[in-house]
């Protein structure tokens, strides 16, 4: 063998039947984890590859929000449309079941941190989840996008397949205001201002405005919420992100109340006499334990 040739092996060898066929490395398995939102190293802290040193004084958290949901710094429009989003619900005071049940708790566990958890246990179907409305919309606006339906054709059709299953429009609806909700309508102004109000929203207003044209309807509202998640899809957000965003916006007003329960020092809440109905009955024990086929002791 020559000094400067190569060894034989299995793997690289030539024969006339074609090419030397290389050996491929093994394939790393798949990691456990896998993130693209963040990274820590040992000096560094990186924000969807951001070094967060440089973020920190400059970005509004309304714009970090953005980047850590969507993965991209948000043009100067986007960032201030959000932090409207986030500053439209704030807080219901005690009209928000999720807030009594968070003072309810920090009365009997005084800790920020287990009174916060219940309140946002609260968030869901029946209050401040706009997940519905959004999928609602996403999926309202693709079965147009399918047809070839005129809007309000579609609209009203679908205003009546939903009356037929006795399902509601998700997103209307208010127990105080009627005609319009005033901070809907203020969201949907910053939105249009913006750039950001789209054809699926337009869509859904479509809806919106099939149903109340039917009789008795014609006050129901667009609520908060609705517009919030029209608005955030429009964003690009996810349904899911928009159940995330609506609890991060009524987290500080969340706070509050529980900071000012803890401050009251009013130990144990109970319902309030006079604010539930009892059963008064007074039954035999011992009677109906016999009858119920235990034998006496």
């Amino acid at each position: 063998m020559h000094a400067n040739s190569a060894p034989t092996t299995e793997a690289n060898t030539s024969t006339a039947a074609g090419p030397a066929i290389l050996a491929q490395p093994a394939a790393d398995p798949p990691k456990y984890w896998s993130t693209t939102v963040s990274r820590v190293t040992p000096s560094k802290v990186y924000i969807r590859g951001y070094d967060l040193e440089d973020m920190i004084g400059q970005v509004p958290f309304a714009a970090s929000t953005f980047l850590l949901l969507r993965g991209r710094l948000p043009t100067p429009a986007e960032a201030g449309l959000l932090d409207t989003v986030l500053s439209a619900i704030l807080d219901y005071s005690l009209q928000k079941s999720g807030t009594v049940a968070a003072r309810y708790v920090a009365s009997a566990n005084p800790n920020m941190a287990a009174a916060l958890a219940t309140g946002i246990l609260g968030v869901g179907k029946n209050t401040m989840d706009p997940s519905d409305t959004a999928r609602f919309c996403v999926d309202a606006y693709a079965r147009y996008e399918a047809s070839d339906r005129a809007p309000e054709l579609l609209a009203a059709e679908i205003v009546e397949e939903l009356r037929g299953k006795k399902q509601r429009i998700p997103g209307l609806g208010h127990p105080t205001f009627r005609y319009v909700d005033p901070r809907a309508q203020k969201l949907r102004d910053h939105a249009v201002a913006a750039g950001v109000w789209g054809p699926r929203a337009e869509f859904f207003e479509e809806i919106f405005r099939a149903f109340t044209r039917l009789p008795g309807k014609e006050s129901i509202v667009l609520n908060d919420i609705g517009m919030m998640a029209l608005v955030l899809v429009e964003m690009g957000f996810t349904p899911e992100e928009t159940t995330g965003l609506a609890i991060l916006s009524t987290i500080p007003g969340v706070i509050a109340h529980v900071a000012e329960e803890i401050r009251q020092g009013r130990p144990i809440r109970t319902v309030p006499e006079g604010t539930a109905d009892y059963d008064l009955s007074e039954k035999n024990f011992n009677r109906d334990w016999s009858d119920a086929g235990w034998a006496a002791e």
